[in-house]
């Protein structure tokens, strides 16, 4: 195994704690009632929509057209956007610290998220300037899983990913970076996470 010198980090899920759940649990009464929203009407699929570069406006007039029984809790995922940011991830953002206190690694994110959101984000977490570079879903029209953000990443700041290791907490996000020769981790917990990356670098973290 060659020497790593990249480490790329998804952030919602492995740094930032992001969950509609903080919002809508105070909305429904019932968890079942709070599921059948998430399925069926703002769906993950609707939201990645988002992360792929629609706005914030046009998504939630698209849903209150087709839904307007629901036009009330629809208005509120985006109004209420911010209270679904749950606060950094310590442990990780602990490792990401370290991490940048060394000169062995460039540091890099790759994220799905939306370009309007992002920067609410990017105001109240400090660790989200650590990086290197970054790449933002929305901001470049373009999203995980599908190969091309990938690509960009690699050519943008000239990673060899057979050096590099990138870390997500969805398991299909991992397909694609492995397939182009990156590492992978598929974060589960900071434990699991931080024991795995020090295999990887032959660090004590």
């Amino acid at each position: 195994m060659q020497k790593i010198d990249t480490i790329v980090f998804d952030l919602g899920g492995v740094l930032v704690d992001w969950n509609p759940d903080y919002v809508y649990k105070n909305v429904f009464e019932k968890q079942e009632d709070m599921k059948w929203f998430y399925e069926n009407i703002c769906t993950t699929d609707w939201n990645e929509e988002q992360d792929a570069g629609r706005t914030l406006h046009d998504a939630t007039e698209f849903l209150v057209k087709k839904f307007p029984e629901h036009e009330k809790n629809i208005r509120m995922y985006y109004d209420r956007w911010e209270d679904m940011l749950g606060g950094p991830i310590h442990e990780t953002v602990d490792v990401l610290n370290h991490l940048k206190h060394k000169t062995d690694y460039k540091l890099y994110a790759l994220t799905n998220w939306s370009a309007e959101t992002f920067p609410v984000a990017l105001e109240r977490y400090e660790f989200l300037k650590w990086f290197h570079g970054r790449l933002v879903s929305g901001e470049e029209k373009m999203r995980k899983p599908f190969t091309e953000i990938y690509e960009l990443l690699i050519d943008r700041f000239k990673i060899d990913p057979t050096k590099a290791i990138y870390i997500d907490d969805n398991f299909r996000n991992l397909v694609p970076a492995k397939e182009l020769g990156f590492h992978v981790i598929h974060f589960q917990s900071p434990q699991q996470f931080k024991k795995e990356l020090s295999e990887l670098i032959g660090d004590d973290l």
